[in-house]
């Protein structure tokens, strides 16, 4: 069709008397990768490594990777491994802390931290402290009932080794120790407890998706188009799918036909597999939900304070609200955030359109949203009085933390969009999905991930997944087993069943990544001991972090 199309236009500007008109055919690659973010870029470097032969193609709507919800400054930098994030171990009915999420994320987390230690090995990434910084994890709590909670989710961790090394107390002058910033000027009376680990880390998932592209265009087989905005998603009649771009700068329109797409687009994730029209698309439906900071970069309050501290969401708040006091190293220099404050726009992407809730609406995913949002009642009336919180509001919730803070050294921050995944459900209508899934084609021709959290963090198994889903054949043949377990040498095991396997892995990757030495793990922590840790068939709803 295409090529009648263009020998009519051809055969009309000769007729017109214009001859510099010519039929451009459309460029073929293996892999096409929509959006320079931490997911495309890891999955460029993923295939690079196991195809070094295969053709690739990265088209990003902005004039530079890295710019949207991978931007250091749009995301809370956390190496989330579960160490601090209370939300990820829920009490179930008879009041049990449950593990399964916990160790799940953290297990990730290892895959992450192997994969980018082989690319520091390689050369690939440069200098580790540019990316990844020793930040302890801590929970902080007050009130009796989370005290009793933060207690019973330390005693529950130490059945798995992935936790080894994390401390308790209810003691004022200890958690000063690890926290003097936070417990200055507190209430004596106050009772507190805190968790601390020392395997925390800070990240800057910007600079490990700049360094991940910029290693790419060293390649033969890789192109970079930037400022350049996909309008289009079809089918070829050879099971290719031509995606055809416009450039921003100066309005010039281009085609590729690729063998294999992924979407990584963030929040344009979902309107471009709307695009393509597969029917998995037809599925889900978004609702988007953003996040603003207060931020210091004051030098003295930056380097008195040494975490990432995480509290407990308010009573009756969502999982998404949970609050936490940052640590971060931001090009070069040390600042602390404080938040998230839920803030609403109709917006998909921080830079993107009013429309994108709009025009993200069709007949199939309007009743999913309309039941989710009459069964989540409770997020729009915590949206809601977050978006009428005031400076003072925001500062008064910054000092339960930092009761110290002094209003003329903070700032406020928009930080990135997220669009959190709702999906069709048979008995329900519609379920609101917390976590990140791949969402593929059934000829496996095109992916796109949707979601937001644990999100960066886990960009090396999410974009593993997506191999072992869409290369299944490929990913089943001794060259890429071999070269699997060579990236990640825990490949197809579970670290949290072998203590040993934990301190390996913990010793090689402390050592690439230049973090500290890894806690001894005790003996009395046996595979038998995490029995409990096992996922349940319908693990519990993980939160949202609004800036991961």
């Amino acid at each position: 069709m295409f090529k009648k199309v263009n020998t009519a236009l051809l055969g009309l500007a000769l007729s017109m008397g214009i001859t510099s008109v010519h039929a451009e055919e459309a460029k073929k690659v293996d892999v096409l990768l929509i959006g320079g973010g931490i997911m495309s870029a890891t999955l460029g470097v993923w295939l690079n490594e196991l195809e070094p032969g295969w053709s690739m193609e990265m088209v990003e709507r902005l004039d530079g990777v890295a710019e949207e919800s991978s931007n250091g400054w749009n995301n809370a930098g956390t190496g989330h491994s579960a160490l601090a994030e209370l939300n990820y171990t829920p009490e179930d009915k008879n009041g049990n802390v449950e593990i399964p999420k916990a160790v799940e994320i953290n297990e990730a987390f290892q895959i992450s931290r192997q994969f980018w230690s082989w690319q520091v090995q390689q050369g690939v990434l440069k200098n580790p402290r540019s990316f990844i910084n020793t930040t302890p994890h801590m929970s902080f709590v007050w009130g009796d009932d989370n005290i009793k909670f933060l207690k019973k989710r330390y005693e529950a961790l130490q059945a798995s080794p992935l936790f080894a090394g994390m401390q308790y107390s209810e003691d004022p002058a200890q958690i000063a120790k690890w926290v003097p910033l936070m417990m200055e000027g507190r209430d004596p009376n106050q009772k507190i407890a805190a968790t601390w680990s020392p395997l925390g880390t800070d990240m800057n998932f910007g600079e490990i998706t700049r360094q991940f592209v910029a290693h790419l265009q060293t390649t033969p087989k890789f192109d970079l188009k930037l400022s350049s905005e996909v309008q289009d998603i079809t089918k070829n009649a050879d099971g290719s799918w031509r995606v055809s771009y416009k450039n921003l700068k100066d309005g010039t329109k281009t085609e590729t036909d690729a063998k294999f797409v992924f979407i990584g687009a963030g929040g344009g994730a979902l309107h471009l597999l709307q695009k393509s029209g597969i029917p998995e698309a037809k599925e889900y439906a978004g609702f988007p939900v953003g996040g603003s900071f207060l931020v210091t970069d004051n030098p003295t309050v930056a380097e008195a304070h040494l975490a990432k501290a995480y509290g407990k969401a308010s009573v009756g708040a969502p999982p998404m609200s949970v609050p936490h006091l940052d640590t971060r190293v931001l090009d070069g220099k040390r600042v602390i955030l404080f938040g998230p404050f839920a803030t609403f726009s109709t917006k998909f992407l921080k830079e993107g359109s009013y429309l994108d809730l709009l025009t993200s609406t069709t007949t199939h995913n309007i009743w999913p949203m309309t039941k989710v949002g009459i069964r989540e009642y409770p997020l729009v009336e915590y949206l809601a009085g977050q978006l009428m919180l005031s400076d003072d509001d925001r500062f008064k919730a910054l000092q339960e933390y930092f009761p110290n803070a002094k209003k003329e050294d903070w700032r406020l921050w928009q930080a990135g969009q997220r669009v959190q995944i709702i999906k069709r459900d048979e008995e329900q209508g519609g379920v609101l999905k917390l976590g990140t899934e791949v969402v593929s084609s059934a000829d496996n021709t095109i992916a796109g991930l949707l979601g937001a959290s644990p999100g960066a963090s886990t960009a090396a198994p999410i974009m593993l997944t997506v191999l072992q889903k869409v290369f299944k054949d490929k990913v089943a043949t001794p060259e890429w087993q071999a070269k699997l377990h060579q990236i990640v040498p825990s490949y197809g095991t579970k670290l949290n069943d072998s203590p040993e396997a934990v301190a390996k892995e913990w010793a090689y990757t402390a050592e690439v990544l230049q973090l500290p030495t890894p806690p001894v793990i005790p003996q009395s922590v046996a595979p038998k001991a995490v029995e409990a840790a096992k996922p349940a068939a319908e693990p519990s709803k993980p939160a949202s972090d609004l800036a991961l």
